[in-house]
């Protein structure tokens, strides 16, 4: 009788490193053992040389819950395993109301643990309504950070927390540990632009980006790092899109604070002058899609892995919300579960990043980012079994299939180096390629160790 239950056998891509026909072997949800050449007996084989094995992937951005009845963490689920993404970190900005107090947060651990197909770890924040103390019941009840905004993006939904109450919310959390991630936008100046060009009738498919200038990101980004560096909270800005957002963050780890700095997919791999022309509303995104010449600047930092990770900001709106000729009319953002791993690969293809890199961005830095890297985000020997088989080729992207709650996508027809062909998480096949193979329920909630 074999010792495992399970092996594999292809390129195992890891964030320090690539085995070539190496092999995992599985016992008991867990990575037991590791090699190359010939593999073990198991009780189950999965040959998948010529494919790229990697961690699953942990997206650490998403928000299932943005739209009542529209989507739901069980939902987004299922795009997460096509996606190869086997740790979703669940934004609290849930409607009708956010997830600020610990009752909110354990009715949402009950969903995740009746409804997902993957595992999940949750934000918190807070509010006026539950008040700032009770950040130490959402930390016992086991969030793995807390999300913040310098801007209101919908009353009671989606608050803007003022500079005096961000630094008072640092400093409580500080603590334990857990990173204080803001959503990094200037309010003031954002109304007065939209204000001034509404009133000028700008609101063509190019206005939000002249409306959201670099100043208005870059001077909430100055803001959440000095505020991180007075309390000694790890201060997170949690989608850059500017290259002097990075200069930033460097600067201040630099004079040894807990800085740390995020960028999502789009803004590495769509541009203004091709994508938000082709496609408009549906790449509005907050902050918005950048000019090429930007882009190819972000991507010099990922080079010199001056990223902490990349997520995918996923969010399933419907397309009635994404049609209005008013571009300020619009809702921003978009699903992005399912190309997050693919278009990052693509894009290191591209750029000729190595596949590596891939694996610290999407795997191991957001794993250790949100404290959950004694299971996820690696394959060493004792972690989850948590898994994704690339199968190489030229893979169009066909929005039409997607296991999201809505099938549009601002990907529709880009072509991919790799498409996902199989996802397990803890030793279960979640995904086959072209379907979900298991029930849900089998998603647990993930609590941070201790920092």
């Amino acid at each position: 009788m074999s010792d495992f239950e399970l092996v594999v056998r292809g390129n195992i891509v890891e964030a320090d490193r690539v085995t070539a026909d190496g092999w995992l072997a599985v016992r008991e949800g867990r990575i037991a053992a590791r090699g190359d050449g010939a593999p073990p007996a198991a009780a189950e084989h999965v040959d998948a040389r010529g494919q790229w094995i990697l961690p699953g992937v942990v997206d650490g951005q998403v928000h299932s819950g943005s739209q009542r009845a529209q989507e739901g963490l069980g939902h987004a689920s299922r795009a997460a395993a096509a996606g190869g993404v086997t740790v979703m970190v669940d934004m609290p900005y849930d409607d009708p109301e956010p997830v600020a107090s610990r009752a909110q947060l354990d009715a949402k651990i009950a969903e995740l643990e009746r409804d997902c197909h993957v595992d999940v770890g949750l934000f918190g924040t807070l509010n006026a309504t539950h008040g700032l103390q009770a950040a130490a019941g959402l930390i016992e009840g086991g969030v793995c950070a807390f999300k913040f905004s310098t801007f209101e993006a919908t009353p009671g939904r989606f608050p803007r927390v003022a500079e005096d109450d961000l630094h008072e919310a640092f400093r409580l959390i500080a603590p334990s540990g857990l990173a204080c991630g803001v959503h990094n936008q200037m309010q003031e100046l954002t109304r007065k632009n939209i204000t001034r060009m509404i009133e000028a009738g700008d609101t063509g498919w190019d206005a939000f980006l002249r409306a959201h200038t670099p100043l208005i990101e870059n001077l909430a980004t100055a803001i959440i790092y000095e505020i991180g560096a007075e309390t000694g909270a790890r201060a997170h800005a949690v989608h850059v899109s500017t290259s002097r957002g990075f200069d930033l963050c460097n600067m201040y780890r630099r004079a040894g604070h807990q800085a740390s700095i995020e960028t999502c997919v789009q803004y590495l791999m769509l541009n203004h002058e091709e994508h938000t022309r082709r496609f408009g509303a549906k790449t509005k995104h907050y902050p918005p899609i950048r000019p090429k010449a930007e882009v190819e600047l972000l991507w010099t930092h990922i080079a010199r892995d001056e990223c902490t990770f990349v997520s995918s900001d996923h969010v399933s709106w419907g397309l009635e919300r994404k049609q209005n000729a008013d571009i300020f009319k619009n809702a921003s953002g978009g699903p992005g579960l399912e190309t997050l791993l693919p278009a990052f690969w693509t894009g290191c293809d591209e750029h000729g990043i190595p596949p590596t890199m891939v694996a610290k961005q999407l795997c191991r830095n957001p794993a250790r980012h949100f404290l959950l890297d004694d299971r996820k985000g690696s394959l060493a020997a004792g972690c989850d079994a948590d898994f994704v088989l690339l199968e190489p080729g030229r893979h169009v992207f066909d929005p039409s299939s997607s296991l999201s709650a809505v099938q549009w996508s601002a990907f529709e027809d880009r072509e991919f180096t790799v498409r996902v062909a199989g996802t397990w998480c803890r030793g279960q096949q979640v995904y086959d390629g072209r379907r979900i193979v298991n029930e849900p329920g089998h998603g647990r909630f993930l609590r941070p160790r201790a920092a």
